[in-house]
């Protein structure tokens, strides 16, 4: 892994670590399934960041598993107070038909866009670009004293 990569791992960690932070802040967290699975990842030539699913919203399109909604309202205890009216996994299903036509959107703050600002991710590009530039220098230096006329 170059030392590029290594310093975006450690901003991306820290990224993560602030969404993780601000996600438990605004009080989202059901499972907490999101969080425990936001994942850095880390090659020779590029770093990503990414998670199971977007806490802010989905857009419309390919309807979400109804297990997965199934075991979030399992979680959110809307299970339990739903039971005699209507079966979970029907109510699942219909949940998850739902958004598939008409996608959903968090109400109130944007998790990921409060923390991956312009202006973070200018601080990262700075610090990148300045230790860059001092690899750069050194090895501008070292030519010079090493092909002194």
């Amino acid at each position: 892994m170059s030392k590029l990569s290594k310093l975006l791992a450690f901003e991306f960690e820290a990224l993560k670590n602030e969404l993780v932070t601000k996600y438990d802040e605004i009080n989202i967290r059901v499972s907490g399934n999101w969080a425990e699975n936001l994942e850095v990842e880390a090659s020779k030539d590029s770093v990503t960041l990414w998670g199971p699913y977007s806490p802010d919203g989905r857009k419309p399109g390919k309807q979400p598993p109804s297990e997965a909604i199934e075991q979030w309202l399992k979680d959110k205890g809307i299970a339990s107070r739903l039971e005699k009216e209507i079966s979970i996994t029907s109510l699942a299903y219909l949940i998850a038909r739902k958004i598939g036509r008409e996608g959903w959107k968090r109400q109130g703050t944007p998790l990921v866009r409060s923390v991956v600002t312009p202006e973070r991710i200018q601080q990262i590009i700075d610090k990148i670009s300045e230790d860059q530039l001092n690899d750069f220098t050194a090895t501008i230096l070292t030519y010079f004293k090493t092909t002194a006329l």
